[in-house]
């Protein structure tokens, strides 16, 4: 009886104790959000009544009953792929899989990872946002059973979930003329962000101007206005541009951030919104509702919780065929149009 007190208490002991997996305290104990309150009140309780300290050891052997998911994802800070790394999690929320993500910054980088990714077994699946997928890495993908979900990269060899960025390029133009404004700009981030990531936001350039010629308006070089991704550079890329005397009356911004960045400014320099210039952003970021932006919404969650969905039917039936799913793009009217 003496020596089974004396022994040292294993993660076994508190799944035990506390009427759970192993799993379950596992999760705990790497501060995962997929286990309940009350679940993780009673683990912990029983963490301390045992006086358990996790070792590198247990928790490995507890980590057997886990299968990771990877996401490959350029910008991780940019509020758009927060919000699609968001809808990712929680569709893996009340499943088994832990979440991995891996931060793109170079095409080598991005080719490193489809290099070895596959062959190592270390995912059971992968989702890459935002990246292109050459004809090399996506037959490493198949050849190796890696199933993948890419969300705004077409391939018709691989799932995939996108929306079309020249449609709303063209639905902005269509939308701002037809509340009567003929003095049209654009600001976005539209420098070649090199081979490794996509560039959306010059599509949506080029849908603009596709929907402005249709109605046989023209939009003028000087009138694009190229912003890095943020606020502040926003602020001052605009400033030339609104202090004109033939200034835009609307101002189409590739993202909610750059268009807030567009706000700001016009507002110091004593514009009236929308009166004097209209603004309408894209995303629909959950910011934008707070500082009543009118925008074009993608579906940014959604994609990444459908992306899930997708590769967890896969992973369960390799059998089922490619899924190519193209999310609908909607105007959210709010006060700055």
């Amino acid at each position: 009886m003496s020596s089974k007190s004396s022994r040292t208490p294993t993660i076994y002991d508190v799944a035990k104790a506390a009427g759970v997996s192993i799993s379950t305290v596992s999760r705990v104990i790497n501060a995962s959000s997929s286990v309940s309150d009350d679940t993780r009140e009673r683990v912990q309780k029983a963490i301390d009544r045992l006086a358990f300290v996790p070792k590198a050891e247990a928790r490995a052997r507890a980590m057997k009953d886990f299968a990771r998911i990877g996401v490959l994802t350029p910008f991780f800070t940019a509020p758009a792929f927060v919000q699609r790394l968001r809808g990712v999690a929680q569709g893996l929320l009340s499943t088994r899989y832990e979440l991995t993500i891996f931060t793109i910054e170079s095409l080598d980088h991005l080719n490193y990872y489809l290099a070895t990714l596959p062959v190592t077994g270390h995912l059971e699946g992968l989702i890459l946002l935002s990246l292109r997928v050459n004809d090399e890495s996506a037959k490493k993908l198949k050849d190796h059973g890696l199933e993948t979900v890419l969300i705004e990269f077409p391939r018709q060899d691989l799932n995939t979930v996108e929306i079309d960025d020249i449609a709303g390029g063209e639905m902005a133009a269509e939308y701002l003329i037809s509340k009567g404004h003929q003095r049209l700009a654009f600001l976005g981030d539209t420098t070649d962000l090199g081979e490794f990531a996509i560039l959306p936001i010059t599509m949506r350039l080029l849908g603009f101007q596709k929907g402005i010629e249709k109605a046989g308006l023209s939009l003028p070089i000087d009138f694009i206005c190229t912003s890095q991704y943020t606020v502040i550079d926003a602020e001052r890329q605009i400033e030339p541009l609104l202090t004109r005397p033939d200034r835009p009356t609307a101002i189409f911004c590739a993202t909610d951030m750059q268009a807030l960045g567009v706000l700001n400014k016009a507002r110091a320099l004593g514009l009236r919104i929308p009166q004097d210039l209209a603004v309408l952003g894209f995303d629909n970021l959950d910011l934008a509702d707070y500082v009543g932006l009118s925008t074009i919404h993608q579906s940014l969650d959604e994609s990444g919780r459908l992306a899930v969905e997708i590769l967890l039917s896969r992973i369960k039936d390799p059998e089922r065929p490619l899924r190519h799913v193209r999310l609908p793009l909607t105007i959210i009217e709010r006060q700055t149009t």
